[in-house]
């Protein structure tokens, strides 16, 4: 896809999202079931992922660890946005990848320590690119992938969030 196949195909959308903001509000969903032993299977966009414990918590280590999963969405929506961008800006990338890491104390998941943090400490996202660009345009392309990422966003800014249950 090039720049002018980006916008043509952005265009009508930026408009209507202009004219009538509420239209860009969309509700997105996740769901799994609760399966064998402690796992929980989710239906991604292509295949259907067993979670379960990570080895540091007592995971056997054949089930995907949602920590994973969620550096992996990183990963994929910060991929996906620096394509969109350099596109948008018109900067060539022949080639790249994606890396993300991220330190847990698992003594906060698991209960042991009262001040560990249940959760990441730090997450790093690098990425690997193949381009003629100069810096002045790879800075700008990683401050727009940055801005434009719902998953990073998401990370930097925490949305509101509510647990409940329905019998």
């Amino acid at each position: 896809m090039n720049t002018e196949q980006l916008k043509e195909l952005q265009a009508p959308l930026k408009a209507k999202y202009r004219e009538a903001p509420d239209a860009a509000v969309i509700t997105l969903t996740a769901e799994g079931t609760l399966g064998e032993g402690i796992t929980c299977s989710v239906q991604t966009g292509k295949a259907l992922t067993a979670a379960g414990l990570h080895p540091a918590t007592g995971g056997n280590g054949l089930s995907a660890c949602s920590g994973d999963m969620l550096l992996e969405a990183l990963v994929a929506c910060a991929g996906v946005t620096l394509g969109a961008v350099a596109t948008a800006i018109g900067v060539k990338v022949k080639s790249g990848s994606v890396h993300a890491e991220g330190e847990l104390d698992f003594r906060g998941t698991l209960g042991v320590a009262k001040d560990a943090p249940v959760g990441f400490k730090t997450i790093r996202l690098r990425f690997d690119l193949d381009t003629d660009a100069t810096d002045e345009q790879i800075a700008t392309l990683l401050k727009l992938t940055e801005r434009y990422c719902v998953v990073a966003q998401s990370l930097r800014q925490p949305p509101t969030f509510s647990i409940s249950r329905r019998a």
